[in-house]
Order: C-alpha cells, then sequence, then structure tokens
C-alpha cells in the first residue's frame, strides 16, 4: 500500500519538494521490529548470540552457525556501497525517477545487505564502495532505512564484498543410474504468440497443449500426467491459473499432477516431470506454461482490470519501499557489479541484444524482427542502468507445451525425440537478490555446475546454446557459470556478436530469445532447442545441431537442461 513519508524527500530533489509516496512494506511476525526500530534513528539488525554473525532479513536461525539464539542487536548504521543502478523508469506514479537503488553492505558484517536508497546527493556522485550512513524515514507506520554519503569518510573508496565461492562445491550424484536416460522429449507445441491479443490464456494454454499432444503422435486419454509452472501462484498474467482450469478445459484425468513455483528455474516443471515418468508413475507428462502479460498490463491501463493497492509481501517486502518494483532493478545493481569487478561496460550487453534482434529477423514467429545496431542500441532511452530499452525482454500473450515420454515409447513417436543428457538444478548460494551473489544473476553457478556433473560431455561439445535472456545480463551471467569462457570474458567471447552468431562458436538463441521473439518465460527456449535438435527450425537452423544447453530461470532459483539428438 502506497504512502505519503511524512520528511521524505525524492532522493535528487531538494527536500522542500512534495513527498513521494512509497509503497508500504507488510511487517511479518519475524520482521515487524525491524521496521519499526528505526524510531530512534538507530539501525537493528539480528546477530547471533553464539558465533557474532548478523543476519538479515530477519530469520529464526544465524545465517553462519544456525545458531537459534538470535536477537535484534544496534549497529552503527555506517556501510558501502556495493552495486547500484539508477532508475529511469516510472514504475510508480507518486515515485518519481530517476533515483538510485542500492544495495548496501554493513560495516559489522558484509555478509548483511539492504537495498536501499541513496539519497542526499546526485545520482552521478554515486559509484561502488562509496561510504555511506544511515538515515529514517516515517512512512505510515514503518521506519524506512535510507542511506546517505558518510561526511565523515567523504572521499574514500572501501573494500566491497566479494561473491563467496569457497567451500560451495556440487554434491556428488546420489546414484549411478541417470534418471533423465529413462525419459525423451516427444512433443512440443506453441499457441498464437504476440502483443495484447486478448485471448483467453486458458484458450492459449489449450492450443499449446493439443499441438505438443498431436505433434508427438498421442490422443490426449495417453496423458497421464500434467506440470506446469507456477500452477496458480502469482500475479494475474503471469499463468493461465494452474492445473485445474486445463484439466477442465480438456477434461483429462491424469494420475499425477504438479503445479509449483519454487522449481529450479520454469524448467523445473519438466525435470519434475520427468522424475514421474522416470520412476514409473507416469507415461506422458504434459508440461505447459502460459504468459498473458501484455494483454493483462493493457487491461490495468486501460482501468478494466482492477489492481487494488496492497502492502510489499514476501521478497518484495525489502524491495518495493525503495522502488525497486522490477527485476530489472535487481539485475542492473548485478551488472553494475560486475562491470565494476571485471571491468568492460554496456556494449557487452549491447551485443547480445542486437545479436538477439538479427536472430528474430530470421524467424517469422519472433514478436520484433526489424534489425538494429549497436549505435540504436546506445540511442534507445534508459530504464535501470546499465540497462536501456533493448537489454529488457518482450512481454508477450502466449503458451508452449513439452511432452515428456517414457524412453521405451520414443520409437513409436512420429517425430525424432529429444534425449535429455542431464540436468542443472542444485542450489549453491542463498536465494536472494541481494544478500550473496553480487557481480553475476545469482543461481546461475551451481545449477551450471550441477548439469556438467552429471554428464561426460563438455563445453566444446555444445552446438548452440538457449540462455535465457530476461535481460541482456542474464544470458551473459549465464554464458559464463556454465564455462563457455571465464568470468569476466563474456565481451571477448561474444566478440561484437561474432561468437554468439548463428555461424559463430557457439550460436545463442537463434530464434531471437525473449529479447526479441518475446517472453515466454523459458519455455519457448526449450522448444526452440527440440526443433533445432529435430532439424527444424527453417531458416535458422544451427547445421548438425546434436547438442543443445537450455536454461531458465531470471533469478531465484535458476535451471539448466542439456539436450541431444539420438
Amino acid at each position: 500500500m502506497p504512502v505519503k513519508s511524512s520528511t521524505s524527500r525524492a532522493p535528487e530533489e531538494p527536500a522542500e519538494s512534495a513527498p513521494l509516496v512509497r509503497p508500504l512494506p507488510q511487517p511479518t511476525l519475524a520482521s515487524a521490529a525491524f521496521w519499526t526500530a528505526g524510531s530512534d534513528g538507530v539501525l537493528r539488525i539480528l546477530r547471533c548470540a553464539d558465533c557474532g554473525a548478523y543476519t538479515h532479513p530477519p530469520l529464526p536461525r544465524c545465517r553462519s552457525c544456525r545458531g537459534a539464539r538470535v536477537t535484534l542487536a544496534a549497529v552503527s548504521g555506517r556501510g558501502v556501497v556495493a552495486g547500484f543502478t539508477v532508475n529511469h523508469q516510472q514504475w510508480l506514479a507518486d515515485f518519481p525517477p530517476p533515483y538510485v537503488i542500492a544495495v548496501v553492505a554493513l560495516e559489522e558484517d558484509d555478509g548483511v545487505r539492504l537495498t536501499t536508497n541513496i539519497v542526499g546527493c546526485p545520482a552521478g556522485d554515486v559509484r561502488i564502495g562509496m561510504a555511506v550512513r544511515v538515515l529514517f524515514e516515517k512512512a505510515g507506520d514503518v521506519y524506512v532505512p535510507l542511506f546517505e554519503p558518510d561526511p565523515g569518510r567523504a572521499g574514500q573508496s572501501l573494500p566491497v564484498p566479494e561473491d563467496l565461492e569457497a567451500g560451495r562445491t556440487v554434491r556428488p550424484r546420489a546414484s549411478a543410474v541417470k534418471f533423465e536416460e529413462r525419459v525423451a522429449l516427444t512433443g512440443v507445441g506453441q499457441s498464437a504468440v504476440g502483443r495484447r491479443l486478448m485471448a483467453d490464456p486458458v484458450r492459449l494454454a489449450v492450443d499449446a497443449c493439443l499441438a505438443a499432444v498431436e505433434d508427438a503422435g498421442l490422443t490426449l486419454d495417453d496423458i497421464d500426467g500434467l506440470s506446469t509452472y507456477p500452477g496458480r501462484v502469482g500475479s494475474p498474467g503471469f499463468s493461465e491459473g494452474g492445473i485445474a482450469p486445463l484439466t477442465e478445459a480438456l477434461q483429462l484425468r491424469p494420475t499425477w499432477i504438479n503445479g509449483a513455483g519454487d522449481t529450479p528455474g520454469q524448467s523445473g516443471a519438466i525435470v519434475a516431470a520427468m522424475l514421474a515418468v522416470a520412476s514409473g508413475l507416469c507415461r506422458h507428462v504434459l508440461c505447459f506454461r502460459t504468459v498473458w502479460e501484455s494483454s493483462y498490463a493493457a487491461l490495468v491501463r486501460e482501468g478494466k482490470w482492477a489492481q487494488p493497492a496492497a502492502r510489499a509481501t514476501g521478497m518484495t517486502e525489502y524491495l518495493a519501499p525503495f522502488g525497486a518494483m522490477s527485476a530489472a532493478n535487481w539485475i542492473a545493481v548485478q551488472a553494475s557489479r560486475y562491470f565494476h569487478r571485471y571491468g568492460g561496460d554496456r556494449t557487452t550487453l549491447g551485443w547480445v541484444a542486437v545479436n538477439a534482434r538479427a536472430n528474430a529477423a530470421r524467424n517469422p514467429e519472433a514478436v520484433y524482427r526489424e534489425p538494429f545496431t549497436i549505435d540504436d542500441y546506445f540511442a534507445a532511452r534508459l530504464v535501470t542502468t546499465p540497462f536501456g530499452l533493448y537489454d529488457c525482454d518482450v512481454p508477450v500473450d502466449g503458451a508452449v507445451a513439452v511432452v515428456v515420454s517414457a524412453i521405451e515409447t520414443a520409437a513409436d513417436r512420429p517425430r525424432p525425440a529429444v534425449l535429455v543428457e542431464a540436468v542443472g538444478t542444485q542450489i549453491l548460494e542463498r536465494l536472494s537478490w541481494d544478500q550473496d551473489t553480487l557481480a553475476r544473476e545469482p543461481q546461475t553457478k551451481g545449477p551450471s555446475r550441477h548439469l556438467w556433473s552429471r554428464t561426460s560431455l563438455r563445453q566444446d561439445d555444445v552446438d548452440l546454446a538457449l540462455l535465457y535472456d530476461g535481460f541482456t545480463f542474464n544470458a551473459v551471467s549465464w554464458l559464463e557459470s556454465l564455462g563457455f569462457c571465464e568470468p569476466g570474458g563474456a565481451g571477448g567471447f561474444i566478440d561484437e556478436g561474432r561468437g554468439i552468431a548463428l555461424g559463430g562458436r557457439l550460436p545463442v538463441n537463434p530464434h531471437g530469445g525473449q529479447l526479441s521473439a518475446g517472453r515466454l518465460h523459458g519455455f519457448g527456449h526449450v522448444r526452440e532447442a527440440m526443433l533445432q535438435l529435430r532439424g527444424e527450425a527453417e531458416g535458422r537452423q544451427v547445421p548438425d545441431a546434436r547438442t543443445a544447453v537450455v536454461t531458465t530461470g531470471g533469478g531465484a532459483p535458476g535451471g539448466a537442461l542439456l539436450l541431444r539428438r539420438p
């Protein structure tokens, strides 16, 4: 629920300007004390009485030693800017841009970070390594911690916390038997895809599912399992409503169902289906993913869909009060930290976007097909630094469905089956946007390492990559985490687009990806991999494609698949 702050000021405006309106967090039984602790101007964070480590957001156990003796303790309120973005997008009517969203690491424990706004200085003066101190803004019944330059440490460049790598290893395989060998991807289908189709999302899901079942040479009566992401949870526009509406629309009677948002990326729904088939519970599981974000946004703008104000809950409790309303903001912070650590600039991101559009020009299904140049990329408006318009994927309406079948049935299917060589699902980092990894997209390294631990194939065996590209930096993070180049080496590997082009060393997203073909939330990447491996990607076919890596997630958590021809 947005509320005017009694002492607020816009981050770049003088104190006498009109107060901005911040979305209010919803204090919980765990977090209420944190949100009210600033009433006396003192920042308080949970501290462990056993090991001394601090923990944020509030948890019932210490993040370091897992001890239970954690209590709220006063801290100095001093910290360092570990990453930031200057937001230029108008996400909220009464929270005017530009403003700085930053992740600040606390002086007492740099493993504790707060997403916040930097106030009291021009946005152009904010830098990684800047010393800052807390100040509080009363907003409704909470005290929002903001940070300003610390005058006592003006001009200093402080060390910033590094991403933690030590001790994070992939678990050894639990069994010598690979469940991946017991399944095959036998069918794939897609509905109409476009901007503002104003089509019933259940109809989109039905169209994709019927196409996938037909593609696999099956009937609806053969389908004994259903799996989707994220099910009935999430905001409108984010799914068709889950398992129930599809079973009703097609009058299915599955043996097993799955619909959840907590999976290793959106392709986790496919991995769950594989497990059901490999266990013998099912023979043919229909997996589907539907989005209608483009139409939903239009309905909200036109006043045809009520969007009542509500307090920020869950993950957004610690993000929305600072105007960090989009994954664009959260991932932009990490992109800024990446360039700070490894050097380089937006040019690396630009060539990802230019390549995606060049590939989309060969794909008649892509939403945007008109090529643009690197100069056009830099000329586009900024969204949230370092991201501009072409760094962001395209919200669309559409659905994709995939059939996962028992391997012994693959020979009976009319089209070549696609085999799953390995999956990557392990979590090695905290499931957080700001408390752990900062110099790459979170949850890319764990699935990548896990993937390679389950196969003897290596990077040189991969013919093409379908890398999740909700933003250009997602693809950069996956490229490096998968080991196609060293950390910080993506710019050289991309090589002004030549390295990832259709004829390059590793073709990336030949269909145009989500940046140009449209955001089908990872399932579009699975479909493109299947078409490529079946030799059916007309006009953009990677010659003799035998092995493809697919990543999905766009954040916490993520997942990876290694697919191959028989």
